[in-house]
C-alpha cells in the first residue's frame, strides 16, 4: 500500500519536486521516447498527489480544479515507475486523485486526456471515452470523463 501525500506546489519539498520531475521524465520522455515540454507552466496551479513506497516516489498525478486545464476538474501526468507497475499502484494513485478532487474542490465530474493504450485501465477506474482519438505530443490520446 502506498503512502499518499497531497500537496500544493508551494508545499512540495525540494526533494519531492525533484522526485516527481525525475519520475515524469523517466517515463514520459525516456521510456515513451517522446520529446515534449513536460514543464508546461501548470504545476503551480495543481495539487500534486504523490505515492511513496519505502520513502521512494513510485506513483504520481497532478490534479486541477475546474477551469484550469479543462472546464471540468482534471487529472493528468498519471505515472507509475516501470518497476512498480506489477503492484497495481495505478489504481491506488487514481483513487487518491479522485478523492483529492472531491475533498479539495468538491467536484465529482473529472475529465482526462488519456493515452489510448490505457483506455481499459481508465474504464476500470470509472472513466468513459468521449469524442474521437487525437494526437498529443505524437501519441494517440482520447478524452475521457467520469461523472460522480
Amino acid at each position: 500500500m502506498l503512502n499518499i501525500r497531497v500537496k500544493t506546489f508551494e508545499a512540495l519539498t525540494k526533494q519531492e519536486l525533484y522526485a516527481l520531475l525525475q519520475l515524469r521524465s523517466e517515463v514520459f520522455v525516456v521510456e515513451q521516447d517522446c520529446v515534449y515540454q513536460d514543464l508546461d507552466g501548470k504545476d503551480d496551479k495543481a495539487l500534486h498527489v504523490l505515492g511513496f513506497k519505502d520513502e521512494k516516489l513510485v506513483a504520481y498525478t497532478r490534479v486541477f480544479k475546474p477551469g484550469v486545464y479543462f472546464n471540468e476538474a482534471s487529472i493528468g501526468r498519471v505515472v507509475v515507475a516501470k518497476n512498480q507497475r506489477h503492484h497495481k499502484y495505478g489504481y491506488e494513485i487514481m483513487e487518491a486523485s479522485k478523492k483529492a478532487i472531491e475533498t479539495y474542490y468538491n467536484e465529482t465530474t473529472i475529465k482526462i486526456s488519456a493515452q489510448c493504450y490505457l483506455v481499459q485501465f481508465y474504464n476500470n477506474v470509472g472513466f468513459k471515452s468521449i469524442g474521437k482519438e487525437y494526437l498529443e505530443d505524437g501519441i494517440p490520446h482520447i478524452a475521457m470523463i467520469k461523472n460522480s
